[in-house]
């Protein structure tokens, strides 16, 4: 495997800043998804150099980025969630009851959401992506999730692709 190959595969190791709400928001958005058709990946790094949340992909092709938010400050700091656009179909913010919806971008879907489920608030405008981009997305979507699979079947195999 080449170098470039490599390091697109590479998942990084998780950072412990997700708060527990976090950590539940994703595990209802996933269990959502997963309803919907979808198979998720959580802190998949996208071809911007930035990780997305969660990387959800169906058999249609389509791909939606959800970016977790925990809380008010949380999405007040984050600059970066419009960068998540270009590599996605749709792009949803999942968060808490706790959370008023009108704080959230109109042009984004919402999704309410804790440790044992969510429902969608409000459907994402669609925006497609280009075929390269979503063949790119699609490709790293898959090289993280067999990797991942892979490192827990035979975690001493792929050591040096961790360190």
């Amino acid at each position: 495997m080449d170098n470039t190959a490599r390091n697109i595969a590479l998942v990084p190791p998780p950072d412990r800043r997700q708060s527990e709400t976090a950590l539940a928001v994703a595990r209802g958005t996933a269990r959502l998804l997963r309803s919907l058709g979808f198979s998720c990946i959580s802190e998949l790094p996208l071809p911007s150099g930035r990780r997305a949340d969660l990387v959800a992909l169906n058999e249609r092709g389509e791909i939606w980025i959800i970016e977790i938010k925990s809380s008010v400050e949380d999405l007040r700091a984050d600059q970066k969630w419009h960068e998540y656009r270009a590599h996605c179909d749709r792009l949803f913010f999942a968060f808490t009851q706790d959370l008023p919806c009108e704080i959230f971008p109109e042009d984004t879907g919402l999704i309410v959401a804790d440790a044992y489920g969510a429902h969608m608030h409000c459907e994402a405008p669609e925006h497609k992506l280009a075929a390269a981009t979503r063949k790119q997305m699609t490709v790293r979507f898959a090289m993280a999730a067999a990797l991942r699979i892979n490192r827990l079947v035979d975690p001493q195999g792929h050591a040096d692709f961790w360190e």
